[in-house]
């Protein structure tokens, strides 16, 4: 059972998983042209560790992973055009709890062929590279994450300021 809160927020955990190289798998939706990294929601009376090692059973097919650390908070954002009501409260979007995981397994272990499958193929990139690639409305949360856990492993600055400011688009000397 999902729970939407009194904001009208679901709760949620977000997995950026890393191999040994720091690369994150990087995974793409089932029967969209969209990539996103793993999540899913936190359900009644679950942690959301638990949450977490649940969803990369579910759209993973694995758990082995070991937790280097999470967000310090909450992150949020809106999903547009949110209309439906859920738990008779209206729903605005997500509220999130973001892990950073160390993958220990075999690359063979990873399988979106799970019972319900949300992802068709997966890949490993660079660190930062979903901040770009990710769709508009969900860019401040994957900004805010990466950047909030990047020093645990040693991860160099971003190479870009915040993409979600309008002024900071575009890198100093670049064209708009």
């Amino acid at each position: 059972m999902n729970m939407i809160d009194a904001d009208g927020y679901r709760p949620n955990v977000g997995m950026i998983i890393c191999n040994e190289q720091n690369q994150v798998l990087w995974a793409k939706r089932r029967g969209e042209n969209a990539w996103q990294f793993p999540q899913g929601g936190i359900d009644y009376a679950e942690t959301p560790e638990q949450a977490m090692f649940r969803e990369l059973e579910e759209e993973v097919g694995t758990a082995k992973v070991c937790i280097i650390g999470r967000t310090r908070g909450w992150l949020r954002y809106e999903v547009p055009c949110a209309r439906h009501r859920v738990s008779r409260r209206r729903y605005r979007g997500q509220k999130q709890i973001w892990f950073l995981l160390r993958f220990e397994g075999e690359e063979a272990e990873i399988n979106l062929r799970t019972r319900q499958p949300e992802f068709e193929d997966w890949r490993w990139v660079d660190y930062w590279m979903p901040v770009n690639e990710i769709i508009s409305f969900k860019r401040r949360v994957y900004w805010q994450a990466l950047q909030e856990l990047a020093p645990l492993i040693n991860m160099n600055p971003p190479p870009m300021t915040d993409p979600c400011r309008s002024e900071d688009r575009y890198p100093v000397g670049g064209s708009r």
